[in-house]
């Protein structure tokens, strides 16, 4: 019986901690589109509206904006990390696999801007987001190229940095000009990346 009662109370617990990680990939969801589409300096009662909870829910996962926006920059670029390899295995071509992982970059870009002008004013901190966002993208982002080009799909000899610098530049200015398309021109470039015929 006692064996029991402690299996019980450990499921309990490993099934809150379950809930608790749940809910806060929700709420992180939540606000990473509300960012998208009000900024970072959206009302917290957005985002917990958005969440379908309570504000104290949100401030007590978050203390400040600053950890929202730094939980969510992460949850951000882990998403995308996680997205290439499975994209690999699913999409029909690598070169389909690394379009379609593209077009995930740019919307992470797109929202990137806006965090990153929130939390630059810590240097250090924004020093050590951005090479944690080159350490689990960069390797992503080659490894779908070098399955582009062992394919024949696309040329060769471009390096994954290179590429995500090009994408970055392309979306600057995205998130403020209505008039200007940035997915647009960034699958032009993912386009020309293809082995002539």
């Amino acid at each position: 019986m006692e064996n029991d009662s402690g299996r019980s109370a450990g499921s309990s617990a490993g099934s809150r901690r379950k809930d608790a990680r749940r809910n806060q990939q929700t709420l992180l969801d939540a606000a990473a589109a509300v960012f998208v589409a009000s900024g970072v300096e959206a009302p917290v009662r957005d985002i917990a509206a958005k969440a379908g909870v309570g504000m104290g829910t949100i401030y007590r996962h978050f203390p400040t904006r600053a950890d929202l926006i730094i939980a969510v920059y992460r949850h951000q670029v882990e998403a995308c990390a996680e997205a290439g390899p499975a994209l690999l295995a699913t999409s029909p071509t690598p070169h389909a696999a690394l379009e379609a992982w593209v077009e995930l970059f740019v919307d992470f870009l797109v929202t990137k801007h806006g965090l990153a002008a929130a939390i630059q004013a810590d240097n250090a901190g924004f020093e050590t987001l951005h090479a944690y966002f080159v350490d689990r993208l960069l390797p992503v982002c080659t490894q779908l190229l070098d399955a582009a080009v062992a394919s024949g799909e696309i040329r060769s000899g471009l390096n994954a940095i290179h590429l995500m610098r090009g994408i970055g530049n392309l979306c600057i200015g995205a998130e403020s000009d209505p008039h200007y398309d940035a997915r647009r021109l960034v699958k032009l470039l993912v386009a020309g990346l293809r082995q002539p015929r």
